[in-house]
């Protein structure tokens, strides 16, 4: 039973958004917009998420498209880390 779970790792969440600020160490702030049909009308609209993010080497900067992935919890906020930067 135990072996299926250490074979195979769970599956990560991954992101793709707008670094929208880097004013702190080690972090970025990456904003993700969904476009999703609304629930009643089918309408597709925009939905937008901030996402607090570990950059350990500092790489990206406000404006860049980036994808992010989950990790492990890293502090309060930061459960996602930069995986690389797609665009300047």
């Amino acid at each position: 039973m135990s072996e299926s779970n250490t074979t195979k790792p769970g599956l990560r969440k991954s992101r793709v958004g707008v670094v929208v600020s880097t004013s702190m160490n080690k972090t970025i702030v990456v904003e993700y917009v969904a476009r999703v049909p609304h629930p009643r009308f089918k309408k597709i609209v925009k939905r937008s998420k901030k996402f607090y993010a570990h950059d350990e080497t500092g790489q990206a900067a406000v404006g860049d498209k980036v994808r992010i992935t989950e990790t492990k919890p890293i502090s309060k906020l930061k459960c996602w880390e930069l995986t690389e930067v797609l665009s300047h």
